[in-house]
């Protein structure tokens, strides 16, 4: 009899933290095919506030959204500067930092 891969984890006590979801809509952002526009939208400046699912590129200043819930540690894509970011908190503002 073998165990399933989440029974497993929870066994270790490997569980990942639940994630909340988030419903997208396209936000006009013309720059990406518009297959993925519900996932970017533009920064507004300074006194933008980041939802829970967004992380700025400082890259390009671009805001690159997530169907759930992002944390420091994670990895996301930014299509318009097509750079690969990693999560880090700084002063409560989720910031992607680029990877090599």
């Amino acid at each position: 009899m073998t165990m399933s891969a989440q029974t497993a984890a929870e066994t270790a006590g490997n569980v990942a933290p639940e994630r909340k979801g988030f419903e997208l809509e396209d936000t006009g952002f013309k720059e990406v095919p518009k297959k993925y526009r519900r996932f970017y939208r533009k920064w507004q400046g300074e006194d933008d506030m980041l939802a829970e699912n967004e992380v700025l590129c400082p890259v390009c200043r671009i805001v690159v959204r997530s169907a759930r819930e992002v944390l420091p540690g994670d990895r996301v894509y930014c299509m318009p500067c097509m750079t690969r970011l990693m999560v880090t908190d700084v002063d409560g503002r989720l910031i992607g930092r680029p990877l090599q």
